[in-house]
């Protein structure tokens, strides 16, 4: 039995007005301030928990953390959403 041939198909190619445009601006790296500030809100925030959580069992806070004691559960808010901002600015560091 003969083998049939075979057939290629053409490949599609776009025309240049709707091929994506690649600049060398639209990868640009990010200045050296981004990543510093998105480690230094994962620090803060880490500390910020950590002295809420310890202060959070004693009785007499003294004057230097009294204002924790004031906060409350907004002192979660404070630290989770430092993490959040932290977060974001990770994403759009390159």
């Amino acid at each position: 039995m003969p083998k049939s041939s075979v057939r290629k198909k053409k490949v599609y190619t776009a025309p240049p007005e709707m091929r994506p445009q690649s600049t060398a601006a639209a990868h640009k790296p990010s200045p050296p301030w981004v990543a510093g500030t998105a480690l230094g809100l994962v620090v803060f925030a880490i500390v910020w928990l950590v002295v809420y959580y310890l202060s959070s069992g004693w009785a007499d806070f003294g004057d230097s953390f009294n204002f924790l004691y004031e906060l409350r559960y907004w002192n979660l808010l404070i630290g989770f959403g430092a993490m959040v901002a932290a977060l974001v600015m990770f994403t759009r560091w390159r």
